[in-house]
């Protein structure tokens, strides 16, 4: 046990004192930080950008539809024809110029109305002016219809379905997205945190075994030991330097934010999923009774336990996949060889948070989101997908862990025997068949 624990102490030290370490250590959460700051602070002054519309409505009917917002101004042409309107825009630099010819006909008043522009338009501005036409255009259809505009705003009005517990309470549209949002978070971590760290694993043991070191290791520990050493010293660095990125990322991109001046709010309009999620969950940001429902529905999620069982699924999917990232170390003489042995190792971890993910959004409690809780390579990920949601009975839970334990008891007996022959083989291109002989010295 001393043996593996000098180990241990060995690699966590040779890790943190590397200067690429210790670089990337305090470079990564300034450079993230740094290009969140930037892109919220450049899509600030995107947006602060409005553009020109000119307009010649011969019609008359669209006046007051084409009014000014916050991303759009209506220039409105009133004695010009089509021609001197058309010029002047192009003159004056317009983003646009929109022609609605005088006629009657609705349907084919549709259909002449035009917009120019030295440049394709971009699909926000097109959205907003067509979104405005159309619904000017569907009042005047249903008014020649006889249809009154009051009732035409009560046809207008949203269906809300009230949505209820057994027990009676309400149940908020989308709150499941976000708990299962919340739960993907978790598991994407765990994946990162496997690919990176589970990679240093392979390039430590490469790199022993290329500079012939770990030929006198060899001589005085056990090959297991030397594995597990390796393991769980890189994980603790890893760890380290992954709690030292969340300090440092949220300080520097605190003050960033504060010196820029920078409203982070605006980051969620910068985020196509962040805003399709709030769509989803009909949220709106200016209603505070409702967020603060969304908010106190989100604190019933066990935060405890699930940052336990966080930390119980990474533990467990780490020292599984970094044995085999270890295995394949050994079994190769450097990191080109690798490729053939790392990308089987990588479709379960991806298979898991695409498959998994997607199917614990349509349906936590279906075949595909279970069955994929309890596999082994993939349960890490997707039962905390899963756990936000709650509903997971307790027995998953338990046979998840079991599995995933004697799994990794399973996997460290492969790697080993893998290991301790190949840590010493060299100059040989090493492919599958030759690591089943290995397995079944």
């Amino acid at each position: 046990m001393s043996k593996l624990s000098l180990i241990v102490k060995r690699e966590f030290l040779a890790k943190v004192r590397n200067r690429a370490f210790v670089v990337m250590t305090f470079v990564s959460p300034i450079l993230f930080a740094g290009t969140v700051a930037l892109i919220v602070y450049l899509t600030s002054i995107n947006n602060e950008d409005k553009k020109l519309i000119t307009v010649l409505d011969q019609s008359g009917l669209f006046l007051t539809e084409l009014e000014k917002s916050e991303t759009i101004s209506f220039l409105h042409f009133r004695k010009l024809n089509f021609s001197q309107a058309k010029d002047s825009s192009f003159r004056m630099g317009a983003s646009g110029f929109l022609f609605i010819p005088d006629e009657t006909a609705l349907d084919r008043l549709e259909e002449e109305i035009e917009f120019y522009s030295s440049s394709s338009p971009s699909v926000a501005v097109l959205g907003n002016i067509e979104q405005r036409i159309e619904r000017k255009l569907r009042q005047l259809q249903l008014a020649n219809y006889g249809i009154s505009k009051d009732a035409l705003t009560k046809i207008d009005d949203d269906f809300d379905l009230n949505t209820k517990s057994f027990s009676g309470s309400k149940n908020l549209k989308g709150i499941n997205e976000l708990k299962a949002f919340i739960g993907s978070a978790f598991g994407y971590l765990i994946m990162m945190f496997i690919v990176i760290y589970g990679s240093f694993v392979m390039r430590s043991v490469i790199e022993e075994k290329t500079s012939r070191i770990v030929e006198v290791i060899i001589s005085s520990v056990k090959p297991f030991q030397l594995m597990m050493g390796k393991i769980i010293g890189n994980s603790l660095a890893g760890v380290f330097q992954f709690m030292i990125w969340v300090v440092l990322g949220f300080t520097v991109l605190t003050i960033l934010t504060y010196f820029l001046g920078i409203n982070m709010n605006e980051l969620s309009s910068a985020n196509p999923a962040m805003t399709k999620s709030m769509e989803v969950a009909s949220i709106s940001p200016s209603d505070a009774s409702q967020v603060s429902l969304y908010l106190k529905e989100l604190m019933t999620i066990p935060w405890i336990s699930l940052l336990g069982l966080f930390v119980v699924y990474f533990v467990l999917g780490y020292l599984i996949y970094s044995s085999i990232y270890a295995a394949i170390g050994s079994a190769v003489d450097n990191e080109t060889d690798t490729q053939q042995f790392v990308y089987p190792v990588i479709v379960p971890l991806i298979l898991a948070v695409y498959v998994g993910g997607f199917s614990v959004f349509d349906n936590p409690d279906g075949p595909i989101a279970v069955s994929f809780s309890l596999f082994p390579l993939t349960s890490p990920i997707v039962m905390l997908m899963r756990y936000p949601l709650g509903g997971v009975p307790w027995w998953q839970l338990v046979l998840s862990i079991v599995l995933l334990v004697l799994t990794f008891i399973f996997i460290v007996w492969l790697a080993a025997k893998i290991y301790r022959t190949g840590i010493l083989m060299h100059g040989k291109k090493v492919s599958y068949k030759e690591l089943y002989k290995w397995l079944k010295y």
